[in-house]
């Protein structure tokens, strides 16, 4: 059985056809490594591509089979092996060919007829280097770990405020039902298709979408701050109270605006939230609400939920009404391209109304009860 001060040296594979020079070789390295050797760059590659791979290869350049440039190459070409310093060992001492060797990936090249003093210095100063390199490279791995389980802990808290917010917002309004799962699909739809759009290309590249996804449950969050009597009504609201539930529009970006300041910063995460609470009532040509904005002035992402919350209230059941046909929603829709609707939106809505069809039924309410 091999001692512990066996089992804990470097191993060195020694590749060379001339068995004058494996002899030689492993003379020289015995006393302080573990030696492996091959007779042809056939087996030299069997070897290093084995259970225990070596530390270090010295190669001979010559060789019958496969010449050491080639063992070389695929050395550095296999990912499981590309990380083991490779040495020549060569007759040659023209400058080209140890250009040549070094080009391929070798560290370093010893001439023949060697020196055992030089061979020993410069297999233990490159045994050195590829223990910094993997310390290193394992240091690194480490902190990228870290970083991507971190990323993953902070994506998940916002994920969860976000979701806590909008279960809150749901809790206060019965009548929705689904329609908050379905007005994210609607978003995501909407905003993929108009991905290249000329008009919304710097807004919507893929952080954005998700975003856009992830935000989309906080649209009416405001609602939390409506009384029951307005809210839960089971019929058309009066004038008056109807100026009381367009409150909700303002009420929701500040209750996201309290949620800033207690955490005492602002958070971008929540940056589409607060648009989409505040401005997904505006209309295209100004007569909206809170602020009267109009056309581009409103956000783009509160012009995409205005035709999501459109499109999924006409289809939806409410306690004032029966819900209305796919066809019928879309048509109320397009009859208002260019007035309450920003007129590519609404393109880009029929486009893909067949999707927001799919989506509808996907994440049906559940069937009223008798």
């Amino acid at each position: 059985m091999p001692s512990p001060d066996f089992m804990d040296k470097a191993t060195i594979l020694v590749v060379d056809d001339s068995p004058d020079d494996i002899w030689l070789m492993s003379e020289v390295l015995k006393a302080d490594y573990r030696v492996k050797v091959a007779n042809s760059g056939e087996k030299g590659l069997k070897i290093a591509l084995g259970n225990e791979r070596p530390d270090l290869i010295l190669l001979d350049v010559m060789m019958p089979d496969i010449d050491g440039y080639e063992v070389c190459r695929q050395l550095k070409a296999d990912p499981r092996t590309s990380e083991i310093p490779v040495i020549f060992l060569t007759s040659k001492t023209r400058m080209a060919e140890e250009k040549r060797g070094l080009d391929m990936g070798a560290v370093d090249y010893i001439t023949k007829p060697f020196s055992p003093s030089i061979v020993l210095a410069r297999v233990q100063a490159h045994l050195r280097l590829k223990a910094s390199a993997d310390l290193l490279r394992d240091h690194n791995s480490f902190l990228e770990r870290e970083v991507a389980k971190r990323t993953k802990e902070v994506t998940a808290v916002k994920d969860v405020t976000i979701l806590a917010m909008a279960s809150l917002a749901e809790t206060r309004d019965l009548m929705t039902g689904n329609h908050i799962r379905r007005t994210q699909f609607y978003m995501s739809a909407l905003a993929t298709s108009l991905q290249n759009h000329p008009r919304f290309a710097r807004f919507l590249d893929e952080p954005a979408i998700t975003m856009l996804f992830k935000s989309a449950p906080l649209h009416d969050i405001g609602k939390i701050g409506i009384p029951d009597c307005i809210l839960l009504k089971p019929g058309r609201l009066t004038s008056e109270e109807f100026e009381v539930m367009k409150t909700h529009a303002a009420l929701g970006r500040n209750a996201i605006e309290a949620a800033e300041r207690w955490l005492g910063t602002s958070l971008d995460f929540l940056t589409m939230a607060k648009e989409i609470a505040h401005f997904h009532h505006e209309r295209w040509d100004g007569d909206g609400y809170p602020l009267g904005l109009s056309g581009d002035d409103i956000p783009v992402s509160a012009r995409l939920m205005a035709v999501a919350d459109v499109y999924d209230a006409l289809i939806s059941r409410r306690v004032y009404k029966e819900p209305f046909p796919h066809f019928t929603a879309v048509e109320a829709i397009v009859q208002e391209k260019g007035t309450r609707f920003d007129p590519d939106v609404v393109d880009a809505f029929v486009g893909i109304q067949e999707e927001f069809h799919a989506i509808a039924r996907q994440y049906a309410d559940p069937p009223k009860k008798a």
